[in-house]
C-alpha cells in the first residue's frame, strides 16, 4: 500500500507517517499545496498513491474570523480539489476534521455522534464542515475523522506549539494564569490517534468517524493536570469563555462519542490523563 501524506511535517503528520503500514511519501508543501490545484494534479498523477492522507489545515481559529477567505481556501475549496482528484484517480482519501463543527448547543452534555447534526459557530468550524461535506459527497472511498484538541511532540509550526507546550512555557514564567473552565472537550495525543487511524484504515469500512482520547475535561482541568503531572506549582484561575474574550466562538461542549469506531473491534484510545502522562514522558525522552 502506498500512502501520500499531505501536511506530513505537522504534529499529526509526523506521528502518523511512521505508523502507516506500507510505502509512505511524506509530502512537503512544495509538492502538495491545497491551494494549488495544478500542482496537486501533477503530483498525484506522478505518485499514483493508493491512499492520500490529508493532515494539512488552516488551524488559526481566531485569525480565521478576520480572514475567512484564507480558511476556506485551505479547509474547504482545497479539500474539494483533493476530493475530486482522488475520485478521478480512484484513490482512498483520509481527511481530518474537528469537534468544533458542533458549536451552538450550549446545553449539551451527551457526547456527539456521527449522526448528530453539526452546527458550526465560527468561520474555522464552518470551513472544516464544508471540507467534510466535499469529501463525503465527491470521493466514494473516504474516511473523514473528527478529532479534538490535538497535541504531539512536534507541535504545529504555524501555531507555534500546542496547548500543553503553551501551558508549560507560561508555567515556567511563574505568573498566575487564567484558563477557560466552561468549555468541555477531550484533548487527544497524536501518537494514540495515529495508531488508531492506522487500524481504522485497515478495516476498509469507509465513512465518518469520531476518534479521540477517552473521557472529557475543561481546558482549566487540562491545564491543572498538566502542571500536576509535571510537578509544577502554578496558580491557575478558572475563568469563563466570555471573560477570556477570544475572537472566535468555541463550543461549550464538544465531547465526541467514539462508539462507532470502537464497534469495528478496534481498541479505544486511552483516557486523556494517561495519554497526557505518556506525552510528557515522550517529550522528556526527546530532549
Amino acid at each position: 500500500m502506498k500512502y501520500f501524506v499531505i501536511g506530513a511535517r505537522g504534529q499529526l503528520g509526523r506521528d502518523l507517517c511512521p505508523r502507516l503500514w506500507g510505502d509512505v511519501v511524506a509530502a512537503s508543501r512544495d509538492s502538495a499545496d491545497l491551494t494549488n490545484p495544478a500542482l496537486l494534479r501533477t503530483t498525484l498523477a506522478a505518485e499514483r498513491p493508493e491512499v492520500v492522507v490529508n493532515c494539512a489545515a488552516y488551524n488559526l481559529v481566531d485569525k480565521a474570523e478576520a480572514e475567512p477567505e484564507s480558511a476556506f481556501a485551505v479547509n474547504a475549496f482545497g479539500v474539494r480539489t483533493l476530493a475530486n482528484l482522488c475520485s478521478e484517480f480512484n484513490i482512498m482519501l483520509v481527511h481530518f476534521s474537528s469537534d468544533y463543527v458542533f458549536g451552538l448547543d450550549n446545553g449539551r452534555r451527551l457526547p456527539w455522534t456521527e449522526v448528530d447534526v453539526p452546527i458550526p459557530n465560527s468561520v474555522y468550524a464552518a470551513s472544516k464542515l464544508t471540507g467534510e461535506y466535499f469529501v463525503r459527497s465527491l470521493c466514494p472511498k473516504h474516511f473523514v475523522i473528527r478529532t479534538c484538541g490535538l497535541y504531539g511532540v512536534w507541535g504545529t509550526g504555524g501555531k507555534g506549539g500546542n496547548f500543553v507546550e503553551t501551558m508549560l512555557r507560561l508555567g515556567r514564567e511563574k505568573k498566575p494564569l487564567r484558563v477557560v473552565a466552561d468549555q468541555v472537550c477531550t484533548p487527544t495525543y497524536t501518537v494514540d490517534l495515529a495508531y488508531a487511524v492506522a487500524n481504522l484504515l485497515d478495516t476498509g469500512k469507509y465513512g465518518l468517524y469520531h476518534v479521540t482520547s477517552g473521557g472529557s475535561c475543561t481546558w482549566h482541568e487540562f491545564a491543572s493536570t498538566i502542571f500536576q503531572q509535571s510537578e509544577m506549582k502554578v496558580d491557575v484561575a478558572a475563568i469563563s469563555t466570555a471573560e477570556f474574550g477570544a475572537a472566535a466562538h468555541r463550543p461549550a461542549y464538544s465531547v465526541l462519542s467514539c462508539a462507532k469506531f470502537v464497534a469495528l473491534g478496534i481498541e479505544p484510545l486511552r483516557e486523556w490523563k494517561a495519554a497526557l502522562a505518556a506525552y510528557l514522558q515522550e517529550r522528556r525522552v526527546q530532549k
